[in-house]
């Protein structure tokens, strides 16, 4: 099944993950550290109001200092997702939030990736298309599909493995972003 499609299959909570893993993922470029999206995943799990652990993070994650060029770009796509995180989970929000921000996350990986990607954009991706897909864009669109797997499958008790593939793709976005930092990239 196509990330199109398991986005427009998922529940509340799907959708509430899926884009928060996005997010989540791309911490390392709006300079957060590894727990500065806890509460929200915290939230996701009992159920709670994530409005307050929501402000927190946008007060938190800075915008950082404007750039010019991919990173910059990426950046500001990132500063996006957070930004536009609905204040509650309510059904049409979050799908819009989640579909944006998987869009969002693939570009950022796509405009990261020193390998290019042959796709003339991320909508082949999401739809199914893997001809020719950079290695950082691959793995941003296999983590995607794995978290709405997980929703899927277990509901609330998928939350911890899917934090887990969150995590992992957070490390890797924060080794891209430090190498790039340091002129390797």
């Amino acid at each position: 099944m196509s990330l199109v499609e398991l986005i427009a299959q998922a529940d509340e909570r799907g959708l509430a993950a899926s884009g928060l893993a996005c997010l989540d993922r791309c911490v390392p470029l709006l300079g957060g550290d590894d727990l500065v999206l806890r509460p929200l995943w915290a939230s996701l799990a009992d159920g709670s109001d994530w409005g307050p652990g929501l402000e927190k993070a946008r007060g938190s994650l800075g915008a950082g200092a404007e750039r010019d060029d991919r990173a910059g770009e990426a950046q500001a796509l990132a500063r996006r997702m957070l930004d536009a995180a609905p204040e509650s989970r309510e059904a049409a929000d979050i799908r819009l939030w989640a579909d944006a921000c998987s869009v969002a996350s693939l570009q950022i990986h796509r405009l990261l990736d020193p390998a290019e990607d042959a796709a003339p954009s991320v909508d082949s991706r999401r739809e199914g298309g893997t001809e020719g897909m950079s290695p950082l864009v691959a793995a941003e669109l296999r983590r995607q599909v794995t978290v709405l797997e997980l929703l899927a499958e277990h509901g609330a008790a998928g939350l911890r493995r899917a934090l887990d593939v969150s995590t992992e793709g957070r490390r890797v976005l924060r080794a891209v972003v430090s190498r790039r930092a340091r002129g390797l990239g």
